[in-house]
């Protein structure tokens, strides 16, 4: 006869925050309950670290909870596979364990949240809701900053966030060091001197075979490569050291290469070419091993620490500027226009995505270095993401739900409220602008700009109609041409398409026939 008890907290896979309010008091009345869900395995393709990742550190949350006396049912693919659904489950163990409450903290899902609203509001025991805990604003806080179908500022909206909780700031209302925004500062190139210096990133072995083993026995359908051995962190401790990892050797410099990337590094130096100098704290801090004011802290003591390297204000800012920023503007973003957002299709884009996404097998340098990067690791930084492929599929017309259920599989960082406002809103514009205010547009120059991928290209970036031209200039022109009655309106275009105006009629169809050519032959690029 299984054991009675009164309340049952769900705890969902990227709520795996150790410090939240549950957790102060251990009452053996309440049960706590993480699962491996078919559900969550199955709704999109996933990269097979991206899940391992995520079940190992379910595992590693529940132990830890075992451990500090706290009654927990952690459950497997093998214990969940005759419930199609959550609410199924939950149903299940309701009348198992007589429970008479459920808790469980708000989804940062539009799915998920959904989906336990509805199995709430039939239920026949209290349901209580409860704040995750983690962000710095609050759940009910978002209305107060934004407003559905409306065009935001991140710019606005993160210096308000400083002076709110008062991050790198000389008094109540001024910046430190006299200025908000150092990004300027942040564009540099990697040249060859800089590559030795580039720090060997902080990986981990954490053995995940047994979730191979059952990926592989329920028939799991997965993409890009692992080993036994998992590099990413999947408990708290872990976590930690990633961090201070991060502020030890990433951070000095962290700002100045930002944006960068290269493909120049030796065989055995393949783990610093795909981190450089980022942090890859971006799965802790979604899955919530990490919370974001910790991760401030860490960074900004490091800044202000004599003893350490020399830390300069714009690369502290630089990566304040991220995670106080931009991951509280995304879901903001998220949680003001779901679920319409994820429909938004301003540019009416209908193309299908190449197949080679999901092998990298393209001759254009720069799109097989970051897909290859990503399938071998789950993991691409933001430039890669959003001016390499994400560039691509803009310029090439992909329709914005093949480019979500891509990013959303591959990365193992990727969970709803973050990913969509990047990808349909920032990357590809399919938000018509409540992210930004124009189109992250680029053609092969700005890739030779940022990166050495360039020179070892089968196509040759200084070329635009010719054969073996550089294809991200043809498609660049293209795309703008295409949606000048759309673009032409704003100002930061304006000289977009005077130079393109500026070209001859023979130029324009010249490369406009190219766009076309190799839009026709997209599979074979």
């Amino acid at each position: 006869m299984a054991k009675r008890y009164q309340r049952l907290r769900l705890i969902l896979g990227d709520q795996l925050n150790a410090r939240h309010s549950w957790f102060r008091q251990k009452d053996e009345t309440t049960l706590y309950l993480l699962a491996e869900l078919h559900q969550e395995a199955t709704y999109v393709t996933h990269h097979v670290q991206k899940i391992c990742a995520f079940f190992a550190a379910m595992s590693a949350f529940a132990t830890a909870l075992k451990g500090a006396g706290h009654e927990v049912l952690h459950l497997d693919l093998d214990d969940t596979q005759d419930y199609p659904s959550l609410p199924a489950l939950l149903e299940l163990l309701i009348a198992k364990y007589e429970i008479q409450h459920l808790d469980y903290q708000l989804p940062d899902e539009y799915r998920l949240r959904q989906q336990l609203a509805s199995f709430a509001e039939d239920s026949a025991i209290d349901v209580s809701v409860f704040e995750s805990e983690h962000f710095f604003l609050r759940d009910n806080e978002l209305r107060e900053h934004f407003t559905q179908g409306k065009r935001h500022q991140m710019e606005a909206f993160y210096r308000r966030m400083r002076v709110r909780f008062q991050v790198l700031m000389d008094d109540d209302s001024s910046p430190e060091g006299g200025q908000w925004n150092h990004d300027q500062d942040n564009r540099n190139k990697l040249k060859k001197d800089d590559l030795k210096h580039i720090p060997q990133p902080l990986l981990f072995a954490n053995d995940v075979s047994g979730i191979l083993e059952r990926l592989q026995r329920h028939e799991i359908k997965t993409m890009g490569q692992t080993s036994a051995q998992l590099p990413w962190p999947t408990n708290r401790q872990q976590a930690i050291d990633l961090l201070e990892h991060f502020c030890r050797h990433g951070l000095p410099r962290f700002g100045y290469f930002q944006d960068a990337m290269t493909g120049k590094l030796e065989s055995s130096d393949q783990a610093s070419q795909w981190s450089l100098y980022h942090s890859r704290l971006s799965f802790a801090l979604n899955s919530k091993m990490l919370d974001p004011q910790r991760v401030i802290n860490s960074a900004i003591a490091h800044y202000r620490d004599p003893q350490a390297e020399a830390i300069n204000i714009a690369q502290i800012e630089g990566f304040v500027r991220q995670i106080l920023g931009w991951r509280e503007f995304v879901r903001g973003i998220y949680w003001a226009n779901m679920p319409d957002y994820a429909g938004f299709n301003a540019l009416s884009a209908e193309r299908e995505l190449p197949s080679w996404f999901w092998s990298a097998k393209t001759n254009m340098r720069c799109l097989q270095q970051a897909i290859s990067q990503s399938l071998d690791f789950a993991y691409a930084h933001h430039i890669q993401r959003l001016m390499i492929t994400g560039n691509f599929c803009l310029l090439a017309g992909i329709h914005p739900n093949q480019v979500d259920q891509w990013y959303m599989g591959i990365y193992i960082d990727a969970i709803e409220w973050v990913e969509l406002p990047n990808t349909r809103g920032m990357s590809q514009f399919a938000d018509g602008g409540i992210v930004g205010s124009k189109a992250y547009a680029a053609s092969g120059n700005y890739v030779n700009k940022m990166s050495d991928y360039c020179a070892d290209c089968t196509y040759q970036v200084k070329q635009t109609s010719e054969p073996t031209s550089c294809p991200l200039n043809s498609l660049y022109w293209h795309f703008m041409s295409r949606h000048e009655a759309d673009f032409s309106g704003n100002p930061r275009n304006s000289m977009v398409y005077a130079n393109w105006h500026k070209k001859t009629a023979e130029q324009r169809s010249a490369i406009l026939k190219r766009a076309e050519a190799l839009l026709a032959d997209i599979e074979q690029l």
